[in-house]
């Protein structure tokens, strides 16, 4: 199975700006961010999306999970409020087959928009 893009970040192949990383997860700002602050938390184990996830997996997701706070804390975005996505599939917007959550902050992120 080919790599991914996150994974050959995450594998530090393919530059990128990373805010955090340990051994379960690399965090990198977006390329083409939707918001003031927009980055990219990955697990390093090769996870399409969600769906895929099993029970096995509950540990590192509750690692991500964990990491949000931390990441957006260290960004100065979790006492204004900040957003995360988790997008499932092309309908939903999901570009890359790795599971990712995007960190979202430094603006308004009302919904629905405008």
């Amino acid at each position: 199975m080919e790599k991914t893009l996150f994974q050959k970040i995450a594998d530090k192949e393919i530059p990128a700006s990373i805010v955090y990383e340990d051994e379960l997860c690399v965090a990198f700002r977006d390329v083409a961010p939707a918001a003031p602050t927009h980055i990219l938390l990955v697990p390093r184990k090769p996870l399409p999306d969600i769906a895929a996830a099993g029970p096995g997996d509950a540990a590192l997701l509750a690692h991500l999970m964990l990491k949000v706070g931390d990441i957006a804390r260290a960004e100065g975005i979790a006492d204004e409020g900040f957003r995360t996505v988790m997008n499932t599939g092309a309908l939903a917007g999901q570009t890359v087959p790795h599971l990712h959550i995007h960190i979202l902050g430094g603006r308004s992120m009302q919904w629905p928009p405008g």
